[in-house]
């Protein structure tokens, strides 16, 4: 019998509180699977469950699936677990060690290899799956620390409650209709995370995305699976507009999170996927998940904030701010600045605009170009060369220029065929500076408009934003 949204104390529980639906249900890596009922009755760790009990993990691993395989057995279990993301520097470890006061390590890779780390237990994980004793204590909430994305030098670490993480999951999923869950995120970020914890939740199966993988050979995957709920940021999806595999999946619901999502890459998957529903996320790693847009429409409505109830919003000097029980407790570490104001709000950074009925993000705060003395939000201006129709994507990056010291330049990436013939690719860059000119203040408009092949990401799935 299914168990109550409520009532499961850690992913464990969750998973036997579903074997009544009968769905199949796995995870799906690049290179192997593994069957949730397997992992519900067994283990992947080289170390018994009871050495963990009340300690503080550093789950560490090269692939995705051995990391969700250590989170599902050690909440509830493990005082804290600490999720370590693929690209974090080797050189921090004894930093995270020292300040999340790390007593066992979890990894896939030679646990040899963490021995110069002051930590009692190193255990190995694997994706295979081998029969278990479940340990019978007290059930302990798990502190969850997440990394920030985006942070240069040591890493800030927040700290969560599953309560918190999986607060914007409403229960009631249709068990007749079994839900697969495709995510481009990583799921040691936090928008992968929430993915993650959604196919827990919702009694479905995940297809994992993979950094040495294609996006054609991701959405082939997908395609295999059958997936019906896929998410990733917009710049996944452009790419995946861009793929010749674009029509492969035929996902029912469409989930976008983690940068701006503009007019035109929703109106350009729903061209693509008129069957689809498709949604835009706003969720931050330190602010949880603040609202969904449903209406097909960039921005949000002014009535979201107006009218808020568990989740409170205010704009003040421009900026969102958000305060909820979806939001992490705290920065962990010695020293650590406050995560919320004295008011319990978050200080998001991303700038808003209100325009009639509806706010719209412009950019992020720490993003700002300065032309002369005059602010130039990257954003804005992106959300506006997209919607050319031969526009795949595009990014805006400062230029050093002499007279005024920064310019804005931009990175454009046309449809197939455009910027190899030289007299559409003229066409198109004065259509282009056309439209910025109509729409935009003649200091935000590109001095130069480069025609590139492609456009550099992030590991969070983001444009890598550079500056001058």
């Amino acid at each position: 019998m299914k168990m109550p949204h409520g009532d499961a104390h850690s992913l464990r529980d969750r998973l036997a509180s579903g074997e009544g639906n009968r769905v199949e249900r796995y995870l799906h890596a690049r290179s192997s699977s593994v069957h949730l009922t397997e992992l519900w009755q067994g283990t992947g760790l080289s170390v018994p469950l009871a050495k963990f009990y009340d300690r503080s993990v550093l789950v560490v691993t090269r692939d995705q699936l051995t990391a969700a395989i250590a989170l599902i057995e050690l909440d509830g279990l493990a005082r804290r677990l600490v999720l370590c993301p693929p690209d974090l520097s080797r050189e921090y470890l004894s930093h995270v060690v020292t300040n999340a006061e790390i007593d066992a390590i979890v990894t896939d890779d030679d646990v040899n290899e963490y021995n110069a780390l002051s930590v009692r237990i190193r255990a190995h994980v694997r994706p295979t799956i081998g029969s278990i004793d479940l340990v019978q204590r007290q059930h302990i909430e798990t502190e969850w620390v997440l990394f920030t994305s985006g942070t240069a030098g040591v890493p800030k670490m927040v700290r969560h409650t599953l309560t918190g993480l999986t607060g914007a999951i409403k229960p009631g999923v249709d068990l007749h209709r079994p839900i697969v869950w495709g995510t481009f995120y990583d799921i040691r970020r936090y928008g992968g995370l929430q993915i993650f914890l959604r196919t827990i939740f919702d009694g479905a199966s995940l297809v994992l995305s993979d950094a040495r993988e294609s996006v054609g050979g991701h959405l082939n995957r997908l395609a295999v699976q059958s997936a019906t709920h896929i998410s990733g940021t917009p710049t996944h999806w452009r790419k995946v507009l861009m793929s010749p595999q674009v029509r492969s999946i035929a996902p029912g619901y469409i989930r976008l999170s983690g940068e701006i999502a503009d007019q035109a890459i929703l109106n350009n998957l729903r061209a693509v996927y008129p069957e689809a529903r498709i949604v835009h996320a706003y969720a931050s790693t330190e602010a949880g998940v603040g609202f969904e847009v449903h209406d097909g429409r960039e921005g949000f409505p002014v009535s979201l904030i107006e009218n808020s109830g568990e989740v409170e919003f205010k704009i003040e000097d421009g900026s969102l701010r958000i305060r909820s029980p979806r939001a992490a407790l705290c920065y962990v570490g010695a020293n650590s600045p406050a995560l919320a104001a004295d008011d319990g709000f978050v200080e998001t950074g991303d700038v808003v605009e209100r325009r009639d009925d509806r706010y719209y993000f412009v950019g992020r705060k720490d993003g700002i170009i300065n032309v002369g003395g005059q602010k130039v939000h990257p954003e804005e201006v992106e959300a506006v060369i997209n919607r050319h129709n031969q526009v795949w994507m595009s990014q805006v990056r400062p230029r050093k220029n002499p007279i005024v010291g920064t310019v804005v330049v931009a990175d454009v990436v046309l449809s197939d065929g455009c910027g190899s013939d030289t007299h559409a690719s003229e066409k198109i860059n004065s259509e282009i500076l056309r439209s910025c000119r109509d729409a935009l203040a003649p200091h935000k408009v590109p001095a130069m408009i480069y025609f590139v092949s492609s456009i550099k990401v992030s590991d969070s799935g983001k444009l890598a934003r550079r500056h001058a």
